[in-house]
């Protein structure tokens, strides 16, 4: 086997795009992703030696001087033998696809870090065939969508379900995100409804408008958005490997079916920290609350006063409920549920749950009790995950022939859990004790098209003020990160990115 020379030349591109490109030479396949002239030694057994022009004119050096698997590695190589050789913040974006100057977004790096870095410039199509999540790769034109410039995006507790570890997702591969309002700058040619200029709500459930599921209003099941199952979101694992909306830009397939637009842009601008929330929180929080069934004269209990949580209880009280009441660990939390009307329960306090209830209404049970914590659960005590403890509570509580409202989000498996059976998605429930009080449980991602227009004419129309009950902090991309960890910690208050500065609201965190 004798040692080849080649030269390959390929048409020089633009410095910016040429400087953002994350691959090695593709010398193998006779073309070079650089736009220089390149001297390729194909040496015997395949090996392979490469010299760049573009490193010599620049003074740079593109190829390693220690080649692993006998062929040269660009410094940045994302592949499996560079990345695990290399600290998580120095690993390159696996997918969401080459990184681009012109994009940049929120990207899991691994359990507890998050990093805003540079990713691709979405297109019209989505290619997640490069997945390290098996279950989520697909290949797709999206001609049917719409490219928007992301005005809004919000921090959600789902997020930190991954961010904590608690999936199989690997670091560095995923941009997160899936609340967003943007603007549309691109639209397909198969677009017929939304044009250039728009101001929307995207849903955070992609669906497709077709399938049997979506025409009968179940848009959080659709049945061809994700190979895996039904169902899909915007930077969620194994939920199709759509890229998330923790980003400047983002693509939204499915447009005319998906987008809410706001009818009229400047006032929807000057409403922005309430509308960015129907993407997913207030839709969410309002689906557990007519779930639960809540009405007027309600006594409602609602466990967890994170953002879901209070959107939840600010839901209740637009849908008319007597009294509700938010249990929570954290006493931040619970002084803003009080900010707008709610009673509460500060679950670490010695007492049973039905005991302290009835100091507040007179009676131990209620007519409605809403999950808005879900799988993460806690021990009021000891403070230790018990998974199903809210799901036990709330059958605990509610009265006889009452409703249960389970917004809150379990998974199929939980890897990361401490308990055997929960990592397989098993949970120790009081199953018989819901059972012999004939009450109504009712689970399920909430179907975020069936409610985002009647919610955003109620904002619009100053019936809610969901902003300030939930405690909208609106701040920069590049504080991101900083947001996770305060959000993670407790904080009391809704993280909602401005990637571009044009809410003029945004805050140092």
């Amino acid at each position: 086997a004798r040692a080849m020379k080649r030269v390959i030349r390929t048409p020089p591109l633009p410095p910016l795009r040429a400087a953002g490109l994350n691959s090695m030479h593709r010398a193998r396949t006779g073309s070079c992703v650089v736009g220089c002239t390149c001297t390729v030694s194909i040496q015997p057994r395949g090996s392979l030696d490469l010299s760049c022009s573009l490193a010599a004119a620049t003074g740079r050096s593109f190829a390693s001087a220690a080649p692993r698997g006998g062929m040269a590695h660009l410094p940045s190589c994302g592949c499996h033998a560079c990345s695990t050789g290399r600290p998580i913040s120095a690993r390159e974006l696996a997918v969401a696809a080459t990184p681009d100057p012109t994009n940049r977004g929120v990207v899991y790096m691994g359990p507890g870090e998050v990093e805003v870095r540079p990713i691709a410039f979405p297109k019209l199509e989505l290619d997640s065939t490069s997945s390290p999540v098996p279950s989520e790769r697909q290949k797709r034109k999206c001609e049917h969508g719409a490219i928007l410039k992301v005005v809004t995006t919000n921090i959600c507790g789902s997020d930190q379900h991954m961010v904590r570890g608690r999936t199989s997702l690997p670091g560095g591969y995923m941009v997160l995100g899936h609340e967003i309002t943007g603007e549309v700058v691109e639209i397909g040619r198969d677009v017929e409804y939304i044009r250039n200029g728009d101001l929307c709500s995207v849903p955070f459930n992609i669906a497709c408008g077709r399938c049997p599921a979506c025409k009968r209003g179940d848009t959080g099941v659709c049945l061809n958005v994700n190979p895996a199952r039904a169902g899909a979101a915007y930077g969620y694992v194994d939920m199709g490997g759509w890229v998330g909306g923790q980003a400047e830009y983002v693509m939204v397939p499915y447009a005319d079916f998906n987008l809410l637009k706001f009818p009229h842009k400047d006032a929807a601008m000057d409403k922005i920290r309430d509308l960015t929330l129907l993407s997913d929180i207030f839709p969410t929080g309002f689906h557990g609350a007519v779930q639960a069934r809540v009405g007027p004269d309600s006594i409602v209990y609602v466990a967890g006063a994170g953002p879901v949580g209070l959107a939840c209880a600010a839901s209740c009280h637009l849908l008319g409920a007597a009294c509700v009441i938010v249990g929570d660990a954290i006493p931040q939390r619970l002084e803003q549920a009080r900010s707008f009307g709610c009673e509460t329960i500060d679950i670490r306090t010695d007492g049973a749950l039905g005991d302290k209830l009835a100091a507040i209404t007179g009676f131990p049970t209620v007519d409605s009790a809403i999950d808005c914590v879900g799988f993460e659960a806690r021990g009021a005590v000891d403070g230790q995950e018990v998974p199903a403890q809210v799901l036990n509570d709330c059958m605990s509580i509610v009265r006889e022939g009452g409703n249960i409202g389970i917004p809150g989000l379990y998974v199929t498996e939980d890897p990361g859990s401490a308990d055997d059976a929960a990592k397989l998605g098993n949970l120790s429930m009081r199953f018989g004790l819901g059972w012999s009080k004939s009450a109504s449980m009712h689970t399920g991602q909430c179907p975020v098209m069936q409610y985002h227009r009647p919610l955003m004419n109620a904002i619009m129309y100053d019936k809610i003020k969901i902003a300030d009950a939930v405690n909208v902090k609106v701040i920069s991309l590049d504080d991101a990160p900083k947001g996770y960890q305060n959000f993670d910690q407790g904080a009391a208050a809704k993280y909602v990115i401005d990637p571009h500065g044009l809410t003029n609201l945004t805050a140092v965190v």
